[in-house]
């Protein structure tokens, strides 16, 4: 992941294009965008090593696997 940092305009631009028209917000997009790949890199960066994946389960949930 890049360590180049988004701006304002490129927020627009890429909402835009998502379609998203943003009014006037484009720096507190690109700073939110900016955060989650702050986040996302430092994730990315764990060593989990042998971790096993973990499981969930639901109380009386079917284990069948029907909804």
């Amino acid at each position: 992941m890049s360590e180049v940092e988004l701006t304002a305009t490129e927020a627009a631009r890429w909402a835009l294009r998502a379609g998203l028209p943003l009014e006037s917000e484009h720096a507190e997009v690109a700073a939110t965008a900016n955060h989650i790949h702050s986040v996302v890199r430092t994730l990315r960066e764990l060593d989990f090593g042998e971790t096993p994946p973990a499981t969930h389960t639901i109380e009386g949930a079917a284990t069948d696997g029907s909804l």
